[in-house]
């Protein structure tokens, strides 16, 4: 086998105590990561790793042996942490202590971090955030689509008053959180524990507002985006036309704003007016026209009249509303919303990533 070179391992592994090393195997094989266990890291395996979990007995060698700071260094221990081992944790660059088995989930997510962060493969996702020109435009429908178009999307609902974007995809019942059972208030988080408490439909994770559910946090809204764009995966956010704090967040976070109207005179008078406000966060703006189109008013003389650049005009999608009301958005190859959704998706592979946090 000359020739060949072994992958350096995903997390490297320095623990003794028997049921310690039980409870990180578990963590790591649900994270989905390889593991080398070793009585001591040397240096070359302590910078490749792409995560260090590390006893207390291997921390303080490590503290000895003066190796170099880095990320995803992790102190673990049986129980609550004693001053001493926050003295090592300090001292080695350990950035969390976990005790064992009761800080498993919290394990988890260090190590899903971790190897996010450390990944060669980890590709940038885009996000794209969808607003109405007017009330009943159909943005959350055509976010939805976009979504379920993506294929393995994430779909954040900034609308609290939207009543849910889960019952749009049917995936009211499915369970998994929404947003008033996460408890994020700020900071980095991991696409994968974000990915895996969300309830799914059609490789979609849906982030809901709840028919009871208050105003949405601006701060949880970034961290969730971000962690999607992270790992690599299309964020769709559907936006309330009102610049909530929440909503002017995914706009700030957008590589494309996606605005709909009808092709009506009011509604487009309207949708000019909503994307002058849009603008003002983000000039990435294009316009998706929906007919039909009442007065015979033409979608591209809809977008010059709005002052944005056409996208696509999307004929009507048949039997669209006894759809949603019978289990939820399910789309056609060829369906107008479809194609309107891969025509967006295109557009947002060439936007610039730029506004990535």
């Amino acid at each position: 086998m000359s020739g060949v070179t072994e992958a350096p391992p995903a997390v490297l592994l320095a623990v003794s105590d028997s049921e310690l090393s039980a409870a990180v195997d578990r963590v790591v094989a649900a994270v989905g990561a390889r593991t080398a266990r070793v009585g001591a890291p040397s240096r070359r395996g302590w910078q490749a790793a792409a995560a260090i979990v590390l006893d207390e007995p291997a921390a303080l060698r490590i503290a000895r042996e003066g190796m170099p700071r880095r990320d995803g260094v992790i102190l673990i221990g049986p129980g609550s942490p004693t001053g001493q081992m926050w003295t090592t944790a300090v001292e080695i660059g350990a950035r969390h202590i976990c005790a064992l088995p009761a800080q498993e989930t919290d394990l988890m997510r260090h190590l899903a971090e971790a190897m996010e962060a450390g990944s060669p493969n980890l590709r940038s996702g885009r996000v794209v955030a969808v607003a109405a020109g007017r009330g009943g435009a159909g943005a959350s429908v055509l976010s939805a689509a976009l979504a379920l178009v993506a294929g393995e999307a994430l779909l954040v609902d900034v609308d609290h008053c939207g009543g849910g974007i889960d019952l749009l995809l049917g995936a009211e019942s499915l369970p998994g959180l929404r947003w008033q059972d996460l408890r994020i208030h700020s900071g980095r988080i991991g696409w994968t524990a974000v990915r895996d408490v969300l309830p799914r439909r059609q490789g979609v994770a849906i982030l809901s507002a709840t028919r009871n559910f208050g105003e949405i946090a601006a701060e949880a809204v970034a961290a969730v985006i971000d962690a999607g764009r992270r790992g690599g995966t299309t964020v769709v956010c559907d936006i309330p036309r009102q610049l909530t704090p929440a909503a002017v967040c995914a706009l700030e976070r957008a590589d494309l704003v996606v605005m709909v109207t009808t092709c009506d005179v009011r509604a487009v008078a309207a949708a000019a007016a909503t994307a002058a406000a849009l603008a003002t966060v983000n000039p990435a703006l294009g316009l998706i026209v929906r007919g039909p189109s009442p007065g015979g008013l033409h979608a591209r003389e809809a977008a010059g009249a709005a002052g944005v650049p056409l996208l696509a005009a999307m004929r009507p999608e048949p039997s669209l509303a006894q759809r949603l009301e019978q289990g939820g958005l399910r789309l056609r190859t060829r369906s107008p919303l479809s194609l309107a959704a891969r025509r967006i998706l295109d557009t947002l592979q060439h936007a610039g990533s730029g506004r990535a946090a």
